[in-house]
């Protein structure tokens, strides 16, 4: 049995209907904090169990039965908790249960030292897969390309994409890593340690997503540079949490320094196909759905 952890977030649920496209929906079961919110998953045939990160014997009760583990990353860090202890409870209730393999949703920029805060997270939680004594994956994902939305802000309204110095960065569409997560589900023998990055073709900075808007826009979206002082400034004076505005900054620090530059074909090799391009996301994502961050944004939040 594969069990999927996370199953009703954005990810999750992509990733579960891709392994229900490859495999026998009975040898497949979720665990999530909320079963309420999976009720329509359950409908389906899907097994739906309590597990929580924060409740280990809730996770251990959660993975009985799994011979592999799909750990998806808690999002902890965000809300100021500590996602590396929620990741530790998983590998510990797996490795009580017997689970043969765990694959975790890892990031394209996993290091310790990285300027980008979650980035430590995800190494943090590597160095405990080594130490667990069970068989693990990690999937080093590109960096999630509906990211973008909320970087330009309002730029598409506005005109002007603002922001500090940024770098290239490997975008690429959840629809995509879902099903490389799903094909290296369902190769149990594959990937011992992590993958080489799983990203789409391009690597675009700032100015090439302004080039992108200024061509589906019919007009011009200029790139302007802040400094790191004045996006600071502008986020705290908008009740933006100091911790958020830290770790904000730290992405921008960390693309500039090209931690999330890096192209590999494995994810197309995996999925079969060309991964879907940062234009085609922007196009069906649209303006309409873009969050506030930068100055001249003129978007309510």
């Amino acid at each position: 049995m594969i069990l999927v952890t996370g199953a009703t977030g954005k990810l999750g649920r992509q990733i579960l209907a891709e392994l229900r496209s490859r495999m026998d929906p009975t040898k497949l079961a979720i665990s999530v904090r909320d079963p309420g919110r999976a009720a329509d998953l359950e409908a389906s045939g899907i097994l739906v169990r309590r597990g929580d990160y924060a409740d280990p014997v809730s996770l251990t009760d959660a993975f009985e039965g799994a011979h592999q583990i799909l750990l998806l990353s808690s999002n902890a860090r965000a809300s100021g908790g500590d996602a590396v202890a929620q990741h530790r409870n998983a590998i510990e209730a797996a490795r009580a249960v017997g689970v043969r393999r765990i694959v975790y949703t890892s990031h394209m920029g996993a290091c310790e030292t990285s300027a980008f805060s979650p980035m430590h997270d995800h190494a943090a939680t590597e160095a405990l897969l080594v130490e667990s004594g069970i068989a693990w994956t990690a999937l080093r994902n590109g960096f999630y390309a509906a990211t973008v939305t909320m970087l330009m802000g309002g730029a598409a309204d506005s005109g002007v994409l603002e922001a500090p110095e940024d770098g290239p960065v490997a975008w690429t569409d959840h629809a995509d890593l879902a099903a490389a997560a799903a094909a290296v589900l369902c190769n149990e023998g594959s990937f011992d340690g992590p993958t080489p990055p799983l990203t789409g073709e391009q690597a675009l900075d700032l100015a090439g997503i302004a080039t992108l808007l200024s061509g589906q826009a019919g007009r011009t979206i200029e790139r302007r540079m802040v400094s790191d002082e004045e996006q600071e400034a502008w986020l705290c004076a908008r009740g933006v949490p100091a911790g958020a505005v830290a770790m904000m900054l730290g992405l921008y620090h960390a693309a500039r320094n090209g931690e999330f530059s890096r192209t590999d074909p494995l994810l197309s090799q995996l999925i079969g196909r060309r991964p879907i391009p940062l234009a085609e996301v922007l196009a069906r994502n649209g303006a309409d759905n873009a969050i506030v961050t930068s100055p001249s944004s003129s978007t309510p939040r």
